[in-house]
């Protein structure tokens, strides 16, 4: 383990959260193919919002705008998962 704090690139982030990004996609085109474009668009939106209220908790929270964003992707994609 390092002694400090590492930097991690985006691309670690998402490349460890694979299964949540494919499952949120499957679920956005599955809803567009049954339903409508519609549908699919909240659901991106849901998806989104809640990453921006990640940034925002994180933000007031004191931690950076990197740290923010890349912790918030990947609580949201974390949490996303748990109930499967």
């Amino acid at each position: 383990m390092p002694s400090g704090p590492v930097r991690i690139g985006l691309w670690t982030v998402v490349r460890g959260s694979l299964l949540p990004l494919l499952v949120w996609t499957g679920f956005a085109c599955l809803a567009y193919a049954v339903y409508n474009a519609v549908v699919a668009i909240v659901l991106v939106g849901i998806f989104a919002a809640s990453i921006v209220a990640g940034v925002w908790r994180r933000r007031r929270g004191g931690h950076s705008v990197r740290c923010s964003v890349y912790g918030a992707l990947g609580a949201v994609l974390k949490w996303s998962m748990a109930g499967l």
